[in-house]
């Protein structure tokens, strides 16, 4: 474990999907151990049911006193849960039961949620520092690919912990500090995009089954086939076109399957779903 890392408390408001990619990716990679994580969700059998599997004992459903335990604070809510949260924390601020979180890093996943939207809502009740994070679900197997931008005006005190969470998200993957306007084409393209490759993956699955292939094979087939050729692009540095040409024999059975491709638009499909997912992603914004 990197040493900026070492003692570091990491809070999870939020349980489901994507809390759990990045904590159990963070647990199998070693980065973080189980006593460091903290997850609140509004329902603790559910949370139990999950999370205790990984080890992870410190579950509850009160915001606040995860937030008296934890240094970084992912917020891994719907963006529509905003205002219940800034509410719950408001009423504690008010009652003088809030710690102080002017030291403290909030990691927002919420698609098309500014920072200025965040500090908003968020700041004058915890004085918090800001990061917009777009993760993926592959960071489980340590496989994803993240983009983030944080505040500039971060003070000293909270400069080791953003160091720390860049060490987190690159131990999950490929991790690129981008402008905040980048944020929501990348989310339409990695965000969304894994649930695109798991759509082929299927279709391509369906195809096999349906030229005879056991529907078990079948998948392991369509799956690897697909991480294979990812795997060539990233270690070739080559463009994907030439890498399917060269797949593509002269009136062979591949450039067959590019033209039935071809025929359905696939290639279209794909750019007009990262162009919707990142206009809906504007719109939650």
């Amino acid at each position: 474990m990197s040493d900026n890392l070492d003692g570091v408390q990491v809070g999870f408001i939020g349980g489901g999907n994507m809390a759990y990619a990045i904590a159990s990716g963070l647990l199998s990679k070693g980065v973080l151990q189980p006593d460091q994580i903290h997850v609140t969700a509004t329902k603790l059998e559910n949370l139990k049911e999950r999370w205790s599997p990984l080890g992870v004992t410190h579950l509850g459903t009160d915001n606040v006193e995860l937030l008296k335990h934890s240094s970084i604070v992912f917020l891994c809510i719907k963006p529509q849960i905003l205002p219940s949260l800034t509410e719950d924390l408001n009423r504690a601020h008010l009652m003088g039961s809030l710690p102080s979180c002017k030291d403290k890093l909030f990691v927002s996943i919420l698609a098309g949620v500014t920072l200025e939207r965040l500090r908003g809502a968020l700041y004058q009740t915890t004085l918090a520092t800001f990061v917009r994070t777009m993760p993926n679900t592959p960071m489980q197997v340590g496989l994803g690919c993240t983009v983030y931008c944080a505040e500039a005006n971060r003070s000293s005190t909270v400069e080791p912990l953003y160091e720390a969470l860049k060490s987190m998200l690159g131990s999950l993957g490929v991790a690129f500090e981008v402008q905040e306007s980048q944020m929501n084409a990348v989310t339409g393209l990695a965000g969304c995009g894994p649930a695109y490759v798991y759509q082929f993956i299927e279709a391509l699955a369906d195809g096999g089954v349906k030229q005879g292939i056991p529907r078990a094979m079948a998948l392991q087939l369509a799956a690897n086939t697909v991480m294979g050729a990812a795997k060539m692009v990233l270690a070739t540095g080559k463009h994907p076109a030439v890498l399917k040409d060269e797949v593509c024999s002269p009136g062979g059975a591949t450039i067959h399957g590019v033209h039935a491709l071809e025929q359905g638009s696939m290639r279209g499909a794909v750019i007009n779903a990262v162009e919707m997912a990142t206009k809906r992603s504007s719109e939650l914004s």
